[in-house]
């Protein structure tokens, strides 16, 4: 059902990790113990309502932990998380942890189906949540997929202790993980239903290991995390990297760009990890505080979407004392980004070069695998994922040559090794048989200085297949041929100019930041097809549409 210790990886590759140090064989919460013995009164944790310290974090464990394993027994197996970004979710966590069990960590925004889905994939012995979340009943939603699959017992953290009532009633019909699997996150899929991805605690300690050696991270350069720790963004760069370290972790639960950076400044937090939403945001917001903006934050990585270049250049005004980069990377790991000497046009137009030891190629049609040139992105490494759990043949179809995982990304490899993303294997506009990428139309638009938000999709048309339709969210009115003069004018090819134009108030976004393109396609479609019911019109055509 789950991953073996080396599917997908040659021993020779393992025995590489090894020596050349990246894999350790410590477990993540052997290194975190080491740093409670060390200074158990340095803070761990700053939530809105908790502030925990080391020694606080690592006793409201051990007594949570007490309890999941008179629930669910000894070791070996799946605890789902399901919690939102406060200091409750880092002691469940760390609770699994002690108790011997594998975390899963879904988003606490997971939709009930999704939730479902999940379980009937790992087939979890224990599910923690939270009463209320907002306007949100989360517990509801894993009591329904509870029992819709049978055999999971159901706790509450609604504060830093665990409400367990039930005991034995999680055993039964579960399956013990393999050693491989320390941790299971789940894609933030725009297309489908979530994968399980399993990380073992070697590949999972590699990403952090490397990123504190590129970003000079240690105990002294607190973490902020406003993205969900349910995805893997919040769980990889902030609960396990903050722990890795012996960091604080400065969390935000609800996004609200002022707040967050009144928390940088108070918490003088170093380090970020958020998606490109985030980034707009805090660039938008005002700020009168005596230092520059985000003074502290010496490093902000953003990934989840892609990055428009003038976004990167703004803020190197708007934070001067931050180095914005490109995140590029995926729940099943690999990882790249800019580093301190990376040129102004790298950091703009790609997304930097691999953690060491990640092996990137493309796949070209015609040639195979090559190190350098265009085609769909593959990826082989320490810090790459093991397998998706309850789904061995869906693994196996991902991969090529010896042990390379295909992304889905597509991607050009300069001599350099720096990577940039081209657009996905499955969001590509067909028009008149060509395939055409939403990147370059996506990072014009997004120049524009009423856009604050946009997304490229094809819209359905009898004789070509497919138009090029921009979905923008703006803050003043906008009609297609301005848009396509600004095109014209940032010098953007014809071929890449938008023929239709629908405005929207929101996106429907996925934990990671991304928008869902296929619900934003089907809902804009779906309008327009009633629209065009109520008048008798053409649902293809429109007064936001041009023909060319």
């Amino acid at each position: 059902m789950a991953p073996a210790d080396s599917e997908g990886l040659s021993g020779d590759d393992a025995a590489h990790y090894r020596r050349a140090g990246w894999w350790t064989g410590q477990r993540l919460v052997d290194r975190f113990e080491s740093h409670v013995a060390a200074s158990p009164d340095d803070p761990a944790v700053v939530s809105a309502r908790d502030t925990l310290s080391r020694a606080d974090l690592w006793n409201a464990a051990g007594e949570a932990a007490e309890q999941i394993r008179a629930a669910v027994g000894d070791t070996g197996r799946v605890v789902v998380v399901h919690l939102p970004n406060t200091a409750p979710w880092m002691v469940m966590f760390l609770a699994v942890l002690r108790a011997g069990h594998v975390p899963a960590t879904p988003p606490v925004t997971t939709e009930a189906g999704h939730l479902i889905h999940i379980f009937e994939l790992v087939r979890p012995a224990l599910a923690i949540s939270v009463s209320r979340h907002r306007r949100a009943a989360p517990a509801e939603a894993i009591r329904e997929a509870a029992a819709r699959t049978g055999g999971v017992a159901v706790g509450l953290a609604d504060g830093t202790a665990l409400d367990l009532h039930s005991t034995g009633i999680g055993r039964e019909g579960t399956g013990r993980v393999p050693g491989a699997t320390a941790h299971l996150m789940f894609t933030s899929s725009t297309t489908g239903p979530p994968k399980a991805v399993s990380h073992s605690e070697d590949s999972l300690a590699t990403l952090n290991r490397q990123f504190a050696q590129r970003f000079g991270l240690s105990a002294r350069t607190p973490v902020f995390m406003p993205s969900p720790l349910g995805h893997s963004v919040g769980a990889i760069h902030g609960a396990r990297l903050s722990m890795f370290l012996g960091a604080p972790l400065i969390l935000q639960d609800s996004w609200d760009a002022a707040t967050a950076l009144e928390l940088v400044s108070r918490h003088r937090a170093a380090f970020t990890a958020a998606a490109t939403p985030f980034l707009l945001d805090l660039a938008n917001a005002p700020w009168r505080g005596a230092e520059p903006k985000l003074a502290p934050l010496r490093t902000f990585l953003c990934g989840g979407a892609q990055v428009p270049p003038a976004l990167i250049r703004r803020c190197r005004n708007e934070f001067p004392n931050t180095f914005v980069t490109p995140l590029w990377g995926m729940t099943e790991g690999g990882l790249t980004t800019c580093v301190d000497s990376s040129t102004d046009h790298q950091v703009e137009t790609t997304v930097g070069i691999g953690l060491p030891g990640l092996e990137l190629r493309v796949l070209d049609s015609e040639t195979g695998m090559l190190d350098s040139g265009a085609g769909e992105l593959v990826m082989r490494g320490p810090g790459v994922f093991n397998g998706y759990f309850g789904q061995p043949e869906l693994y196996a179809e991902h991969l090529v040559g010896d042990g390379f995982f295909r992304t889905g990304d597509l991607a050009r490899i300069d001599a350099d090794g720096y990577v940039s993303i081209t657009g996905r294997v499955k969001d590509l506009i067909i028009r008149g048989a060509v395939n055409i990428s939403p990147v370059a139309t996506e990072n014009t638009i997004a120049a524009h200085p009423d856009v604050t938000g946009v997304a490229v999709i094809g819209w359905p048309a009898e004789r070509l297949g497919e138009r090029i339709c921009a979905v923008v969210q703006t803050t003043a009115p906008l009609e297609l041929d301005q848009v396509v003069a600004f095109c014209a004018d940032r010098g953007l090819s014809r071929r890449y100019w938008p023929e239709r134009l629908e405005l929207v108030d929101r996106f429907p976004r996925t934990a990671a930041g991304k928008i869902r393109k296929p619900e934003l396609r089907s809902a804009l479609v779906d309008r327009a097809r009633g629209a065009a019911s109520r008048t008798s019109g053409n649902p293809g055509t429109g007064p936001g549409e041009v023909d060319r």
